[in-house]
């Protein structure tokens, strides 16, 4: 599996750790920035991502920074992503099973580095259920 990831300043730290635990899972990723921790516009690393999903250079996403909310409102303007926030464990094995979510956002001032990667863990690895879900997602895309 591949998968993108980006971070805005204040995510920057997070996304950087969970590079590392991405590579010792056997993860495959591909930065889609910010490259440190100076003020910027999440919006922009948001839509380099979706762009990467897209475009089928990745099959999902994890999008970081202060709180989470910023990135799944600029990674959900875009048509054919489905971006949720999470923060706890039970709501991102469903957004996996019941909305075939392909974008995490995760909030770095919000949870831990563990729980994040927790959660990372789940989402990559939970699979769409598909069935009665499939038509729900049909109607919103």
């Amino acid at each position: 599996m591949k998968i993108a990831i980006a971070s805005d300043h204040a995510g920057y730290q997070m996304k950087e750790q969970m590079k590392q635990h991405l590579t010792e899972t056997g993860v495959e990723w591909i930065d889609c920035g910010t490259n440190n921790d100076t003020s910027c516009d999440y919006p922009v690393f948001a839509q380099k991502l979706c762009h990467e999903i897209l475009c089928g250079n990745a099959e999902k996403g994890i999008l970081i920074c202060g709180t989470g909310i910023g990135m799944s409102i600029a990674a959900n303007k875009v048509r054919g992503i489905r971006a949720a926030l999470c923060s706890d464990c039970f709501s991102t094995k469903y957004t996996r099973l019941h909305n075939d979510s392909n974008v995490m956002c995760l909030g770095a001032r919000v949870i831990g580095q563990g729980l994040a990667e927790e959660l990372a863990d789940i989402f990559l690895n939970t699979f769409f259920e598909g069935g009665k879900h499939l038509k729900r997602i049909e109607m919103f895309e």
